[in-house]
């Protein structure tokens, strides 16, 4: 056992490292939110970019989606290779760059571009971010520090519908956007200076002597607990890295399987955060308390989201998502009945765990899923094929809003969607999680390399 100052040590840097993660996911969700509080602007006001229809506003927000779904493939060829921080850093740098250039767009086909060029750094920070978080986490705690981290996205999503409230009259859609360029200023500075290299991956890679450096460091012990088991003072992964590793035999499945799950998680998330406003505006609620639907929305996935993550820290993740895409399947289908307003609320909130909440336990269950040398691939494929559903949902939205279809109609639409991802959950293997748990359990305590045990081995 540690002594009490390792442990503190420890502690401090993985708050450190969650933090950060999570103040940079609040930027991921206010990325993707924001546009959904401009779009009734966009469609009644042709004055702040040019006439826009609502198949063209479904387009210029998938377009982002687009960037993302690049930006997390690249991440995942890159950051098995060169390291989650670089990556990260990077990635703080892009989005925020690419906010700034967006709120000096003059046109619809600028903005678009815009929005896909900064959808590039978005997809490269929620790519990585699962990965970097799993491997400082303690075990046994992994699914709730993701969950905390990923719920970042909803609380950025809440917060840009909250300031969309409070300011948007004010500071019009410009302002919006320049207001996801802080992280250039604020959290980049801050995450060079307190975001370590992950020691798991520096042994991965053979940079075993840094890896130790780091674990001192950190006060984080030298132990790889993925698929293969834990690994000792020079964990050099097993197997091929990256993506070439997820078409092995052991992956290829569960990897096909993960990404069709986040494509129909990340489908409903955009579908609704984009569209929510509109259509509650549509059954007859004002602009702000359309609004406001999406703050109790991204409320309740956060709320759900980390509730949900001591769950499956205790039962597994499976479970828990095949639940909570269930109670969202649910509560979405009970929208379409006339209901007071604050019970209507309290099943947005539900439909929130099930939708934004789900997509949260999801990267959490992914990132704990694969091993060392392909856990940020294995992430980067979740967020990156998952965004092709993101991409989806924007413009399904826009087209059935178009197509005069009934609001009721649009939300059994969801419905099955919601069903598909519980469907598509139980169909994912097992075998592997339940084989690293036993090697975890058997494995001997003198294998998991505390800082103390590396200090010796440095010194010596």
């Amino acid at each position: 056992m540690a002594p009490p100052t390792q442990d503190a040590l420890r502690r401090r840097s993985v708050t450190w490292i969650v933090s950060l993660a999570t103040v940079g996911l609040v930027f991921d969700g206010y990325d993707l939110v924001v546009y959904g509080t401009v779009v009734p602007l966009f469609l009644r006001d042709p004055g702040q970019l040019g006439e826009v229809t609502p198949a063209l506003a479904g387009a210029l927000g998938s377009y982002a989606l687009v960037g993302v779904l690049v930006g997390a493939l690249l991440a995942g060829s890159v950051a098995d290779v060169i390291g989650r921080r670089k990556v990260m850093l990077t990635a703080y740098a892009w989005f925020s760059v690419g906010m700034a250039l967006t709120a000096l767009a003059t046109t619809t086909t600028a903005f678009g571009l815009l929005r896909f060029v900064t959808g590039i750094g978005v997809g490269a920070l929620v790519a990585t971010t699962g990965a970097l978080v799993a491997e400082f986490a303690p075990a046994g705690r992994k699914n709730v520090a993701n969950a905390i981290s990923y719920s970042g996205v909803p609380l950025g999503s809440l917060l840009a519908a909250l300031l969309a409230i409070l300011l948007l009259d004010a500071i019009g859609w410009r302002g919006m956007f320049w207001i996801g360029a802080l992280p250039l200023v604020t959290l980049l500075p801050l995450a060079y200076l307190k975001m370590p290299e992950s020691p798991a991956w520096l042994a991965s890679r053979g940079r075993v002597e840094e890896a130790r450096a780091v674990a001192v460091r950190t006060g984080v012990p030298l132990v790889e607990p993925g698929a293969e088991g834990p690994r000792a003072s020079t964990p050099v992964a097993e197997g091929r890295a990256g993506f070439a590793g997820l078409a092995g035999r052991t992956y290829l499945l569960p990897t096909v399987l993960l990404g069709l799950l986040s494509a129909t998680g990340l489908l409903l998330v955009y579908a609704l955060n984009t569209w929510l406003p509109e259509l509650m505006g549509r059954a007859g609620f004002s602009t702000n308390g359309s609004l406001a639907f999406l703050l109790v929305l991204n409320g309740g996935a956060v709320l759900g989201a980390l509730a949900a993550s001591r769950c499956a820290d205790r039962f597994g993740p499976k479970p828990v998502v095949a639940a909570s895409f269930t109670l969202g399947a649910a509560a979405i289908a009970l929208l379409t009945v006339g209901l007071p307003l604050g019970v209507l609320l309290a099943f947005v909130a539900v439909v929130g765990l099930g939708t934004s909440g789900t997509q949260i336990l999801i990267y959490g269950f992914v990132a704990t899923y694969y091993r060392t040398n392909v856990r940020s691939a294995g992430v980067a494929w979740c967020a990156g094929f998952g965004r092709l559903g993101g991409i989806g949902g924007p413009l399904i939205g826009g087209l059935l809003v178009a197509s005069g279809i009934a609001l009721n109609s649009v939300f059994y639409m969801l419905t099955v969607l919601a069903a598909v991802g519980a469907l598509l959950t139980l169909l994912v293997p097992t075998s592997g999680a339940r084989h690293a748990q036993a090697a975890r359990r058997a494995a001997p305590a003198a294998l998991a390399l505390e800082p103390r045990d590396l200090l010796a081995r440095t010194a010596e």
